[in-house]
């Protein structure tokens, strides 16, 4: 054994060696004046440790710094695992060295310093034969001018391959070759910032043990590291919401063209066979019903200008007392004319034996408005203006995506503990998710149900341009009111009270306390009334809640 060392020592001088009288001198470090340059130097020991010696140069005013990880990805879920110990730093340039389990750091002053270190796990079996690998220069955060490596081996090398260059990359070194006896040598000129030298040489069979390790990684970081499977299922996600985008956008299209486009001519005021004008809405549609059709939900207006709709079709009379409240009076009783949600609203407002209530005595009251919320959702699906009942939509959408998302949740958890591919459970929370957010669009309307929302914008308009003029003196009392619960679930009340003030005293379904005068106290006194009923309905029944 003492001989094939000398020769290795032999060797040795010889690979660091020049020509001429330079061949008996250590190879310099240094470069060109003002650069960093390495001289590199490995031993592989019979018992498989791998001895290094770095020399490095760096010029006045400068520093390299260097980070090698010692936990290198080698395929899904495995890491070669390199053990460093013994590290030192020496020389003129003051540095220092630490190795822990997951990194080498090395910083270096100006000046010439010395790096030792040891490292177990740089050799592998490969077949029938024995491969070192190293990476003798990686991870400086300055470029090197010149990097020249040297290895010696107990035995004689079978082969040599150096890469240099961005890690990843197939660029060989500037020159490597194998030297005499044990002997291998390498030089990479100019060698950048972050990019790195990769040496292996192949070894003879039995030369020195294998010490590679590899381990399966574990914990969080693997469970949520991106791979072919995950990112496949994460690529299948984002085609799945584009398509169930692009879905909704068919389906709500409609809608936004309804919502944005030109409003169309929509004639509310017809002419019957008599020569009188009257009021008529666009697809027979009642108040309660469109309110429903533009936001999807049953809310408390809708159910206010149900009531007035009905005291202005005379089945109930309204009635100003002291002032301050106001007394609702059975006309006529419900009859087949009125839709299911009217006589629901009839029914909650003046039930079987009452004839007479007062605004007040409904505070006191537990109305049950479920049965109108049901009723109302039945009459617009029943209407062919969606298919199916919103709430019952956005229901089952809402659930569908929580069920979704938690067991994405509880997916995520199990698959992080045992080390799989946790990504896959992220993947169904964001569905679950989005699902959820967009539950709430999922209520579409019909066509015929987009059609009617463009009617309704052109109600609006009507709402918001006609004047008395328009109207006939002996027909106008009948079209104001007729066209007032359609105001007051639009929110245009304000302007249509303002705009008939004055124009006619008293009104066939509404009294006051004091009689006679023109429509300005009912103006003044009429908003007051819709606040403190759709208070007592709210209160009553949580409609909006429910809708």
């Amino acid at each position: 054994m003492l001989k094939n060392w000398g020769a290795a020592a032999i060797c040795a001088v010889a690979l660091c060696a020049g020509s001429g009288t330079a061949a008996a001198q250590p190879s310099s470090a240094a470069g060109l004046p003002g650069t960093v340059g390495a001289d590199v130097r490995l031993k592989l020991e019979r018992d498989g440790r791998l001895s290094v010696t770095e020399v490095v140069t760096v010029p006045e005013g400068a520093t390299a710094n260097r980070v090698v990880p010692l936990r290198v990805p080698v395929a899904d879920h495995r890491d070669r695992v390199f053990e460093v110990s013994d590290v030192t730093v020496e020389g003129e340039g003051k540095g220092t060295a630490t190795a822990s389990a997951d990194e080498l750091t090395i910083a270096l002053q100006a000046g010439t310093s010395t790096v030792k270190y040891s490292v177990v796990g740089t050799v592998a079996k490969i077949g029938d034969t024995l491969e070192l690998r190293w990476q003798p220069a990686s991870g400086w955060d300055t470029a090197l001018d010149s990097v020249k490596v040297s290895v010696i081996t107990p035995d004689v090398p079978k082969s040599v391959s150096c890469l240099a260059g961005e890690p990843g990359t197939a660029k060989p070194c500037t020159s490597a070759d194998l030297g005499d006896g044990r002997g291998v040598r390498a030089t990479e000129i100019s060698l950048g910032a972050g990019e790195r030298i990769d040496v292996t040489v192949g070894l003879q069979e039995g030369a020195v043990p294998a010490n590679a390790r590899v381990e399966e990684t574990s914990g969080l970081l693997a469970a949520f590291a991106l791979t072919p499977a995950t990112g496949a299922g994460l690529g299948g996600l984002v085609l799945l919401l584009l398509a169930g985008g692009t879905a909704l956008w068919y389906l709500r299209g409609r809608d936004s063209r309804a919502l944005g486009g030109a409003v169309g001519p929509v004639n509310v005021l017809v002419t019957d066979g008599s020569g009188r004008m009257a009021f008529a809405s666009p697809d027979g549609v009642l108040p309660g019903q469109v309110g429903t059709v533009v936001d999807e939900h049953v809310d408390v207006v809708d159910v206010t200008a149900t009531i007035v709709d009905l005291a202005v079709r005379n089945y109930v009379w309204i009635e100003e007392v002291d002032g301050h409240d106001w007394r609702f009076v059975r006309r006529n009783p419900a009859d087949p004319s009125l839709s299911g949600y009217e006589r629901a609203v009839y029914e909650a407002l003046l039930p079987d034996g009452v004839d007479v209530v007062l605004l007040s005595e409904l505070r006191g009251r537990r109305i049950d408005l479920s049965r109108v919320r049901d009723a109302l959702y039945v009459d617009v699906v029943a209407k062919n203006w969606f298919a199916r009942r919103p709430d019952a939509e956005r229901n089952l959408w809402w659930w569908a995506g929580v069920g979704l998302g938690v067991a994405g949740v509880a997916l995520t958890v199990v698959l992080a503990l045992i080390g799989a591919a946790a990504l896959f459970g992220l993947v169904a929370v964001v569905a679950g998710v989005a699902l959820a957010l967009g539950a709430r669009s999922m209520p579409a309307r019909t066509k015929r149900g987009s059609a009617l929302l463009e009617h309704v914008r052109g109600l609006r308009g009507y709402l918001q341009t006609a004047t008395p003029q328009d109207i006939p003196d002996g027909d106008r009392e009948m079209v104001f009111s007729r066209s007032l619960p359609y105001a007051v679930v639009l929110g245009e009340t304000e302007r249509w009270l303002a705009t008939f003030a004055g124009t006619r005293p008293g009104l066939y379904w509404f009294g006051e306390a004091e009689e006679g005068g023109d429509l300005r106290r009912f103006a003044q006194r009429f908003p007051t009334f819709l606040g403190a009923l759709d208070g007592v309905l709210a209160q009553a029944g949580h409609l909006r809640s429910l809708g």
